[in-house]
Formats: structure tokens, C-alpha cells, sequence
């Protein structure tokens, strides 16, 4: 955290649970303020959380990117009402944060903040690409490897490139890489967690592309990309576009095997009181196609509920894909709204 002092107040909004509170708790060795919230961050609406950074005087406000789209959502615009002076820093983990977000924190929350998106994992309670205070901040990108991370972009055949989508990989140790996995005696999980697909290469399991700047883009985990026809998708890609319109508030891709192959399948959250039409159908498809490509068209598109997600806000991709496969749903524990799985269980139109 660039400007991090003792008079300065830190504020990352995350519960014990997710890595970014052991993140914030590390900013005490700069002697900082930290600033703690507990509870809802849209009671008694959404400009809650900027009401506590105005009245406390936070320099840094931490947040998900999932937090910043429902801000847009809720067509809130803080701008308006809380100048806030004092931010310095806007971060964003969790999950992409698309150009459209940048657009909106410039224009919406504030116009002289350096926003910076950050990414990383659970297991090595880092970041492997974040912030650079002396690099300029592109609309969309994350600006560069963190510091001690010798990180690049690989293709299947283990050859670095760029401006073009491959695995996140770390080609040197770095200081935080964990010693091993608990019940795991000799290393069996934990090798072939991150170092099966590279030999002695932590790959990390993200689908990403390192721009011509020198940034980085995570369109989405490895695991849950999209592979209709033999194609590699991200489904950040998918989310990008359809999140932008009005009547979707969320939304969730994933692959399900069918014909022997594998078709897209899109799930929305609308807003309360619309349904899924064909003409709103026909516009997602639509805004997908326009904004992306054919083949990141889903062949399916059906709302629901709700989403399942992490008790740090994350949307499971892979739970739904193995609920709608009739698989068992691994780490259910780990979810903060389990119950929502239920809305993928038989659904006649996936048969």
C-alpha cells in the first residue's frame, strides 16, 4: 500500500475468513489505523461503506469487485454525496474487475483515486499481480507482478506469451509459498495442486493474458473455462458483457457435457419482479455476440434465484457445474449461502 503511514487509516472490507483480512492485519507493522466493519455493506442501502471511509478519513478503502457492481447496480453514484477526501487507494480483489468498472470509479466514486485490482490466492495469503505506485493505471488492467513474483504467462507447451490468454504461472520461488497441505504427508495433493501441469513451476490454476503494457488480465479460473468445440473461453468474458444490462443483476457460466461435446450455459439473477422472456433472452444472446464472440454465446441461458458463492463473496462456478452434472458438490461448508444450490438441482431444461 503505496503512502502507508502512521496517521493513515486502512480499510478492507472482507471477513476473518478470506485472506484479505490477514492482508489488512499486516498493515499494523506500518503502524496504521485499521478500520473494521461488521455487518451488512448495503444496510441501511449501498452508500454505507462510503459514509465510514468519508467520516473516518480512510486512505485506503479495500473492496470486491463484485462490491463495486452492485454499487453500479443499485444506481448509486457517491460522487454526489461524499467527496472523500482523504482516499488515496481503491482496491479490488475477488474477481475480474472489468474496463466498465474502471469507467464507473472514475466517473462515479472518484475522479483522483488510483484504483488498483489485485490478484492472488488463499494458499499463499498473497498477491501474485497488483499495484505499482510509479506505473501509470490502464482501464481494465491489473498493473504488474507483485513484488517477488516472478510471474508470466504460459501456453500449454510451457512457452511464455503475451497478448495472448494462458496460465499464471510463478517461475521462481516466492516467499510466501506455502510448505504443504494438512493430511497430506507427502506432498501428493499439494504437488499435483500446482506443479502437475509445469514441473517445478507453481502454475495457479488462472486463466490470464499479459497486455502490452506490461499488465495483466485474470479472465477467469482454469478449471471452470469454458471449452465448447475445442475453443478456450473465459467466462469473465461472458460476465463482462451481460452484467451490463439493466435486468441482469448476476449471472454464472459454465460447461455442461452434452452430444459429446460441451455447451454453454448461462444462469441469471434478475431483478425482482421480471422474468426470462424469449426478447430477453434474444438480448443477452445478443449483447454477448456484439461484445465478445459467437462461441462465447451460451446455448442456454435460464434464471434462477440465486448464485452459490465463498463467504468471501466469490460465485462458485464449479458447484454448479458439478450440481448440474448430478455430481457431489465438494467444500459445501465453505459456502455462505449453500442453500442456493438447490435452484441448479433438476432442471428440466439442462436434460
Amino acid at each position: 500500500m503505496a503512502g502507508l503511514r502512521p496517521d493513515k487509516k486502512v480499510f478492507y472490507f472482507t471477513t476473518c475468513g478470506w485472506m484479505m483480512w490477514n492482508w489488512l492485519v499486516s498493515a499494523l507493522a506500518s503502524e496504521a489505523t485499521l478500520m473494521l466493519y461488521d455487518g451488512s455493506p448495503f444496510y441501511p442501502d449501498g452508500n454505507r461503506m462510503f459514509d465510514f471511509v468519508q467520516d473516518e478519513g480512510a486512505m485506503f478503502f479495500g473492496t470486491s469487485a463484485k462490491f463495486i457492481d452492485s454499487v453500479k447496480k443499485a444506481g448509486l453514484k457517491p460522487a454526489e454525496t461524499h467527496p472523500l477526501p482523504d482516499l488515496e487507494t481503491l482496491a479490488s480483489t475477488g474477481s475480474p474487475l472489468v474496463p466498465e468498472s474502471f469507467d464507473f470509479v472514475y466517473e462515479h466514486i472518484k475522479k483522483d483515486v488510483a484504483l488498483t485490482s489485485v490478484s492472488g490466492g488463499t494458499d499463499l495469503l498473497a498477491c501474485f499481480v497488483g499495484s505499482n505506485a510509479q506505473g501509470p493505471i490502464y482501464r481494465g488492467e491489473i498493473q504488474a507482478p507483485a513484488l517477488g513474483m516472478a510471474v508470466e504467462i504460459w501456453n500449454d507447451a510451457g512457452e511464455r506469451v503475451t497478448e495472448e490468454l494462458g496460465e499464471l504461472v510463478c517461475t521462481q520461488p516466492f516467499p510466501t509459498v506455502p510448505l504443504c497441505f494438512w493430511n497430506d504427508p507427502d506432498d501428493t495433493r499439494f504437488k499435483a495442486a500446482y506443479f502437475e501441469k509445469f514441473p517445478g513451476v507453481w502454475c495457479h490454476g488462472d486463466l490470464a493474458l499479459e497486455t502490452r503494457h506490461g499488465g495483466y488480465l485474470i479472465v477467469g479460473r482454469s478449471d471452470a473455462v469454458l471449452n465448447p468445440g475445442g475453443v478456450r473461453i473465459g467466462t469473465a468474458e461472458i460476465y463482462r458483457q451481460v452484467e451490463q444490462l439493466d435486468a441482469v443483476l448476476e449471472a454464472v457460466a459454465v460447461a455442461q457435457e452434452w452430444d459429446g461435446d460441451v455447451r454453454v450455459v448461462l444462469f441469471v439473477v434478475l431483478r425482482e419482479g421480471l422474468a426470462l422472456t424469449e426478447a430477453l433472452t434474444l438480448e443477452i444472446k445478443t449483447r454477448i455476440r456484439a461484445g465478445a464472440t459467437p462461441r462465447h454465446v451460451p446455448q442456454v441461458v435460464l434464471a434462477v434465484a440465486d448464485i452459490p458463492r465463498t463467504r468471501s463473496g466469490k460465485i462458485t462456478e464449479l458447484a454448479v457445474r458439478d450440481i448440474i452434472h448430478g455430481r457431489e458438490v465438494k467444500n459445501v461448508e465453505a459456502l455462505a449461502n449453500p442453500e442456493a444450490l438447490d435452484c441448479f438441482r433438476n432442471l428440466d431444461a439442462l436434460g
